[in-house]
């Protein structure tokens, strides 16, 4: 029986060396698995990471697009309102100079008013004058008719 037992000692450990090279051989293939989950996992990181950082890119240039288009609308707003204010000055400065220029107009005909009033009265005191001094003469001629007659 001694041999049996080392029959059975030998089938034992060369199953038992089966065994290992099985189970060997299942942590290889278990690692080479778990290598490929791990490369999988990290491609799958690695591809979010890439989309994120495009979506960051794109976010950032559509921001500073936002900006200039926002601070090309302040400019053009600003150079409308300098524009409204240089035309309103224009404006101005045109009315004042009409404004002066029919001032002087306007004094130039009162004085024309006044002068031509003036000599309208002068004129009207010689006729006055030239009628007392006619109507002077008719009443001496009259009283001398008068006293004669």
């Amino acid at each position: 029986m001694p041999e049996l037992a080392d029959i059975s000692s030998e089938e034992s450990l060369v199953l038992a060396q089966g065994e290992l090279r099985d189970m060997q051989r299942a942590v290889v293939a278990l690692r080479g698995e778990l290598e490929l989950a791990d490369i999988r996992r990290e491609e799958e990181v690695q591809s979010a990471i890439s989309v994120c950082q495009d979506e960051i890119q794109q976010l950032k240039a559509t921001a500073a697009s936002l900006r200039d288009a926002l601070e090309q609308a302040r400019i053009a707003r600003e150079n409308e309102v300098q524009a409204a204010h240089a035309a309103s000055a224009a404006e101005i400065a045109q009315l004042k100079a009409a404004v002066g220029a029919l001032r002087g107009r306007l004094e130039l005909a009162r004085l024309e008013l006044d002068n031509a009033l003036q000599a309208e009265r002068r004129g009207s005191q010689e006729e006055i004058a030239q009628l007392h001094a006619t109507i002077a003469a008719m009443r001496a001629e009259m009283e001398k008719q008068a006293g004669s007659a």
